[in-house]
Formats: C-alpha cells, sequence, structure tokens
C-alpha cells in the first residue's frame, strides 16, 4: 500500500514529536503492509512549513529508516492551505508536490471552509499543470450536509482522498457516513491514513479496508490510484 498523507516528521506541525515518534510511525506502516510513506506536513499560517524543511526532515528519516533496515520508502509532500498556497511561489508550490516529483498536490480543505472557494483554486492550479487531491473532505460540515458539494471538484480534475478513520467512525457518525456517500458515488479516489502518532490513526487502516468491502476497490484506493499519483500517470479504472 502507498500512503500518501501524513504526519510523520517531527518539529514541523501537530504530527510526530519527536524523532523516536517518527521512527515508531514508520515501524507501524510497514506492520500495516504500507510500503510507500508520503510526509505530508501541515503548510498554512499556524504552521508555516517551508519546503527547505520539509525536504531536511525528509531526508534525515529515510537515514533512520535505512538504519533501522525498516523496508519503506519515505517520500516528501505538503498539505497545503489554500490561503497559505496563494502566497507561495510556484517554484516553491513545486517542491511540495507529492512524491516530489509529481505534479499533484494535497489540498487541505478545513472543517468549515466552502468547497465552492477551493474549487476557484483547484481550477487555477489545473491551469498552471498542476493537479489537486482534496484532502478529507468527509470531515468538513459543508460536505457533511451536502456530500455532492465535492462532484464540482471532481469534475475540475481534483481528486478526493478519504481518511481511513473516517471509514471506521473515527471522526464521528457524521463523517463516516458522507464517506460512504462519496464511496458510493464513486467521488473517492484515494484512502490514506493522515496519521499524526504511532496507534492513532493509522491503526484504522485495517478496519477501513474491512469496511471498503471490496479488495479490488480497497487495492485500487491505497494502492493503484496513489502510485499513478505518484507516477503522474492517468488513473487507471475503477473496479
Amino acid at each position: 500500500m502507498i500512503d500518501i498523507h501524513s504526519h510523520v516528521l517531527h518539529g514541523l506541525d501537530d504530527g510526530a514529536e519527536d524523532a523516536g515518534a517518527s521512527l515508531a510511525m514508520l515501524q507501524e506502516a510497514v506492520a500495516l503492509g504500507v510500503s510507500t510513506i508520503v510526509a505530508t506536513p501541515h503548510v498554512r499560517d499556524d504552521y508555516p512549513t517551508t519546503a527547505a524543511s520539509m525536504l531536511e526532515k525528509v531526508a534525515e528519516l529515510q537515514r533512520a529508516a535505512g538504519v533501522a533496515a525498516l523496508e519503506i520508502a519515505v517520500l516528501p509532500g505538503g498539505e497545503l492551505a489554500v490561503d497559505r498556497l496563494r502566497l507561495l511561489p510556484p517554484e516553491e508550490v513545486r517542491l511540495f508536490a507529492l512524491g516530489g516529483s509529481s505534479s499533484s498536490l494535497l489540498i487541505e480543505i478545513s472543517p468549515v471552509e466552502s468547497p465552492l472557494d477551493v474549487l476557484e483554486e483547484v481550477r487555477r492550479l489545473a491551469q498552471e499543470g498542476f493537479r489537486c487531491v482534496i484532502a478529507h473532505p468527509e470531515r468538513n460540515a459543508w460536505v457533511q450536509s451536502t456530500p455532492r458539494a465535492v462532484e464540482a471538484l471532481v469534475h475540475s480534475g481534483a481528486l478526493i482522498q478519504i481518511t481511513a478513520g473516517s471509514l471506521v467512525g473515527r471522526f464521528g457518525k457524521s463523517a463516516q457516513r458522507t464517506a460512504q456517500v462519496l464511496l458510493d458515488a464513486s467521488l473517492v479516489h484515494v484512502v490514506a491514513t493522515d496519521t499524526h502518532a504511532a496507534g492513532d490513526r493509522g491503526a484504522c487502516l485495517p478496519g477501513a479496508l474491512r469496511a471498503l468491502r471490496d479488495p479490488a476497490l480497497a487495492e485500487w484506493l491505497t494502492t493503484a490510484v496513489p502510485e499513478a499519483i505518484l507516477a503522474g500517470r492517468p488513473l487507471p479504472n475503477r473496479p
């Protein structure tokens, strides 16, 4: 499996507290069957992560994984808030692309932000050659009241990532129900952990795979599509 949304880097945001916590998260990921994890620290006003600091921490964690003989690839990325994104120069934005060499950006939709506010940014970025992956919209109040609100985002070329924990009720009944509605409407492209600590959100992954009830769909959401995103390829057909 490929986890394209994680807060495994320490010292940058509200994720791993220290180097030991980062390593514990990698150990958990390996145990869960994750072969590649994309480090996506927050890039927003309260966590103004720079691309340089993200890349430095990724290199540090890659070395630690090697010393610990963990068979997992750690790749760069970022979870970008729309308002922060507008302030960054294009060359900085590109360094936060998922995997480091793709043209896909993980865009955070806040709990109260309207999907229509994100839509304009999705279209702008598409004109600049970027593909947007919208992080956990099922946890957004607007989307919970009107799940099909994400259709406009998808029609504009965005991909939708839901959180594994949402599928098992980790974020409440509304998020769980909305995640299922989006799945049933074929509006979900990726399931990721959004892990912040070992034993927390990442631990929801096995339950999320069971909740999907279809091994072929689970493989598409957790391996085939993330792999295509990182490689910059068109998505494979949905099962």
